[in-house]
């Protein structure tokens, strides 16, 4: 089918861009560098051993120091154990198959410790991601050959727009009195629907708990084996607890990213632990470990009778293995059989423990943020689909602008809604912004039909505090600085710091430090966060606050919330030129984090050649919420 060849063909140059990117930073980078960008722990230290399915061997290591660093090693993720005193070829590759805290477990494509790991420092490298591609690779071929079949292609022919979803009109309406109208009408399309329905869950609607109690209900209608996908393990982890709170049985597959005792509970690895049938696996693995141990006491300069020996030990080591191997998939199928949630990433639903599962239905959560072809791996196992997310916030990050342009960046949420608009259902009521925050979001991306729940529609920092600010800088000489591709304000840096400042006393004397209001100052460019954080660490009066204080891009803001939000918007020149803020969904992430007050700060000379500003202006000056930067420049 011509629709999966040409997601086939953007996805080849997606992959071709990010790996040459991945190997060019590989290739210049010391073991410094590897580790301050996140690619690699070192130094470590090797903890434990031990066999593994297919004769593997399973290294567990410990980050002995620079425990600060923040790391992209997850699991699932392709990496390496090396040497820094070995040649670059010793170096043994694998797949780590846990990670926690400063700890991790790697599973090596070996059977024993190769000689060299004894000698010199070690790390571990993150490898490029092949797996992640391979899996959506083999999800079009499969969507390309299933396409080919006429009664199997239903729900493929629905998403791609040669037919229409339909719906039954249930008995009885489902009611639950922890849900608003709209989070109730959502969860009735939800049992209508016969193969897809989409779930559009702007900022602060309680998408997550819509979707918690629409999965509840689809398991009381009799669904048995139900799939809830996510493109980041954070939100799987939101939803596997709160679907375990409802008393639901889930299964988690992979590694949660938030490491919590109630959500190790819900692994695959947890439960196979407090299986009956580990009492044997252990026995066998530690007779295994035993042989393992008398062959490898065996030097290399040996004769014959001592090769013979030593492969003797090691054939008896992999027969237990084998029978571990038998034992393990016994456990794993009894759980996977009893689970009535089976939650994953994108890519971790095809993991090698439920590749083969099939699902009577799939829900996918955050779908304006995941790559259509990763959508295809779950999609395939089942006949009906839930997509949930909002395609007004920020898509995926795509790293080829070529595959982006030809297709890539629009998301399969983005397709179905304009193809399928009676599959849709708004959540439309928000529990988080004053509703002059909310007003200009709803009326520019939810056609005026957002609605503030009473419990948020008044709120206020104080009486004295107004909920939205525009502060002009126009005529004051905040000129942006562009050195290569970055684009900073220093003289908007340091105004909106002195705006703060002014603000965080104003509020000293209805706060205490413990309650005060918490706060995120963002900006949609890179350099200009360096330099607001150069800020905040010199603003002496404000260190008291600093945990309250939160300074980070726009887009690391999707998904979360703050008391205020400071924007700057750092753009100031005499061409009018505004760059990627021209991307108005980066704008709407950035206008709906904050709860109770937003300040955005930026040039209205600069900003009112594009008319999504002018409107907003215009908005801030409805609300008596215009002021010019000029009017503090004397204090």
């Amino acid at each position: 089918m011509d629709y999966f060849k040409k997601l086939l063909e953007l996805l080849k140059t997606e992959r071709q861009e990010d790996e040459n990117a991945y190997r060019e930073l590989i290739e210049r980078s010391s073991i410094q560098d590897r580790r301050a960008n996140g690619i690699s722990w070192y130094p470590i230290a090797i903890r434990d051993t031990e066999m593994s399915r297919g004769d593997y061997l399973v290294v567990e290591v410990e980050r002995t120091t620079n425990h600060d660093i923040p790391h992209q090693l997850r699991f699932g993720s392709a990496a390496a154990l090396f040497s820094n005193h070995s040649p670059k070829e010793y170096r043994v590759e694998g797949v780590i198959s846990h990670q926690s805290g400063n700890r991790l477990k790697i599973t090596l494509r070996t059977d024993e410790l190769p000689d060299w790991s004894r000698d010199g420092k070690l790390g571990i490298d993150l490898l490029f991601d092949d797996n992640s591609y391979d899996e959506m690779q083999y999800a079009l071929k499969n969507a390309i050959s299933i396409s080919a079949n006429e009664k199997e292609n239903t729900l493929i022919k629905i998403l791609t727009g040669e037919k229409k979803p339909s719906f039954n009109t249930p008995d009885i309406s489902y009611k639950s009195d922890k849900l608003n109208t709209s989070q109730q009408d959502a969860v009735n399309k939800i049992l209508e629907a016969n193969e897809l329905t989409i779930v559009h869950g702007p900022p602060g609607t309680g998408k997550t708990t819509t979707l918690v109690q629409a999965i509840k209900a689809l398991t009381q209608k009799g669904y048995k084996k139900i799939l809830v996908v996510a493109p980041s393990n954070a939100a799987v982890d939101l939803l596997s607890e709160k679907l375990s709170a409802e008393n639901l049985n889930v299964l988690r597959i992979g590694n949660p990213a938030r490491v919590s005792e109630s959500l190790m509970l819900l692994t695959l690895d947890s439960k196979m632990m407090q299986h009956s049938g580990m009492k044997d696996i252990k026995k066998m693995k530690k007779q295994a470990s035993e042989f393992m141990n008398m062959a490898h006491k065996y030097k290399r300069n040996f004769g014959k009778a001592e090769r013979e020996q030593r492969k003797a030990l090691f054939d008896e080591a992999h027969k237990i293995m084998k029978e571990v191997d038998k034992t393990e998939q016994y456990i794993m199928n009894d759980l996977l059989a009893r689970a009535q949630v089976i939650t994953a990433t994108l890519v971790g639903a095809n993991h090698y423990t439920v590749r083969n599962l099939t699902y009577d239905i799939a829900v996918i959560d955050e779908a304006g943020q995941a790559l259509e072809p990763a959508c295809w791996i779950p999609i395939l196992k089942t006949k009906k689909v839930i997509l949930a997310g909002d395609h007004c916030q920020l898509p995926p990050t795509i790293k080829s602008e070529a595959a982006a342009r030809a297709g890539l960046a629009t998301t399969l949420l983005e397709k179905v809604v304009a193809l399928h608009p009676e599959a849709i259902s708004l959540l439309g009521e928000q529990y988080r912004m004053h509703e002059i925050i909310m007003g200009y979001s709803s009326d520019v991306f939810y056609e005026s039909r957002l609605k503030a729940h009473h419990s948020v529609a008044r709120h206020l920092l104080s009486d004295a505090e107004e909920p939205l600010h525009f502060i002009d800088t126009a005529g004051c000489g905040f000129e942006e600085k562009t050195e290569g591709t970055s684009i900073s304000n220093p003289e908007e840096a340091a105004f909106l710091f002195r705006h703060l400042s002014q603000l965080v006393n104003a509020l000293a004397q209805y706060y205490t430090l413990e309650n005060f209001p918490t706060i995120g100052v963002i900006s949609p460019y890179r350099q200009q966060i360096v330099l607001l954080q150069e800020q905040m660490q010199h603003a002496a009066h404000l260190k008291d606050y600093a945990n309250k204080i939160t300074v980070n891009t726009i887009d690391s803001f999707q998904g979360q919330e703050r008391d205020i939000i400071y924007i700057s918007m750092t753009r100031s020149n005499a061409d009018s030129k505004i760059g990627f803020l021209s991307d108005i969904r980066r704008m709407n992430v950035a206008m709906t984090r904050a709860r109770k007050k937003l300040v955005v700060i930026g040039d209205s000379a600069t900003l009112s050649q594009f008319p999504f500003y002018v409107n907003f202006i215009a908005y801030t000056e409805k609300h008596n919420a215009y002021q010019s930067a000029w009017e503090f420049m004397d204090e």
